[in-house]
């Protein structure tokens, strides 16, 4: 559920309809205002802030979503 949620977030910001949730945020042209906006509509439909340098670190559809899932456990 977060993962198609990440995906759609992805799929507007980097105005594209197919990749894979584990395609490189960067490959699929990516870059840090996006990544930004990215952060902002995670917060606004999550209501998790997930920080700036784990969104790079972890930049796939798949590591974001494991991240946040792994957050929300912990809370």
């Amino acid at each position: 559920m977060i993962a198609e949620k990440i995906h759609a977030i992805w799929s507007r910001e980097l105005k594209l309809e197919e990749f894979s949730d584990t395609d490189d945020f960067f490959n699929l042209g990516g870059h840090s205002l996006i990544m930004a906006n990215i952060q902002v509509a995670i917060v606004s439909e999550l209501g998790i802030e997930v920080p700036m340098d784990q969104l790079f670190r972890k930049s796939t559809v798949k590591e974001i979503s494991e991240h946040i899932e792994a957050a929300l456990s912990a809370a």
